[in-house]
């Protein structure tokens, strides 16, 4: 069934990259409103509120990943293309929380392996032909074309542990800015980096997993998250670095990013 959003907008896909950009001011309007209608601040998280989502706004919800799915992003300029990657996935992830809803964990739904471990290679969505996973998306298409540790600050998998999903949709002309604003908010989080009283730091599993990005090692991590820290927790990494500590201990929490 074509949904109407996507109804309006299955020709984008043949215009050309400048025209598609400029249609994409209206066509994040919806991914806009449905952000700032469910997502809140809790604890310094964002959090989702899956269970008051409405029919009509989870329907306009899949109506905007189809109008995205028209799109050619081979057409777009990088940063057109990360910010098309970033929504995309974004809001895939939460149809599929609200499709499987009530969960307690992303990993609960789906997957290949028994017991489940979480959708990621399920295939999603479809991009100018191809059916795509999450892992597609991330690791194939984003991770494969820029070398940016970044974009781990972009994806949001509704999980707790993972880097806030953002208030509004990804957009290239403050695409920049708005990496570098996810990746302070992650650093001075404790989730994303704690130091105790000792001076010991922990971090994010996501600095584990995806090392090679951060640096390669954990002095490159550390060098890193110190780049986005502020005032106590800074001078603890910079005091880490010098007397070449590494870090203590790596945590994720993979609990439903839900608002309680």
């Amino acid at each position: 069934m074509i949904r109407p959003l996507a109804a309006l907008l299955t020709l984008a896909a043949a215009l050309p990259a400048s025209a598609q950009e400029a249609s994409q001011g209206d066509l994040h309007a919806p991914w806009d409103a449905f952000l700032a209608e469910y997502v809140v601040q809790q604890d310094g998280m964002a959090r989702v509120r899956y269970a008051d989502v409405t029919e009509a706004d989870h329907a306009a919800l899949e109506g905007y990943i189809d109008a995205l799915e028209a799109l050619a992003p081979s057409r777009m300029t990088g940063d057109e293309r990360l910010a098309y990657y970033f929504n995309l996935y974004n809001a895939a992830i939460v149809d599929v929380v609200l499709d499987n809803y009530p969960i307690e964990s992303i990993r609960q739904v789906g997957g290949r392996l028994l017991p489940p471990r979480g959708p990621w290679k399920q295939e999603v969505v479809t991009v100018e032909g191809d059916r795509l996973s999450f892992d597609d998306i991330e690791h194939g298409r984003v991770r494969a074309e820029y070398d940016e540790p970044r974009v781990h600050y972009a994806f949001n998998c509704a999980s707790l542990g993972c880097p806030d999903i953002a208030s509004k949709a990804w957009r290239a002309g403050t695409l920049d800015a708005d990496l570098d604003a996810a990746a302070r908010a992650f650093v001075a989080h404790p989730r994303g980096v704690s130091v105790d009283d000792e001076g010991e730091v922990d971090a994010s599993s996501i600095y584990k997993w995806f090392r090679e990005d951060f640096g390669g090692t954990e002095a490159g991590v550390l060098e890193h998250v110190a780049a986005y820290a502020e005032g106590g927790k800074k001078a603890a990494i910079e005091a880490a670095i010098a007397s070449g500590e590494g870090i203590d201990d790596y945590e994720y929490d993979w609990d439903l990013n839900e608002a309680r």
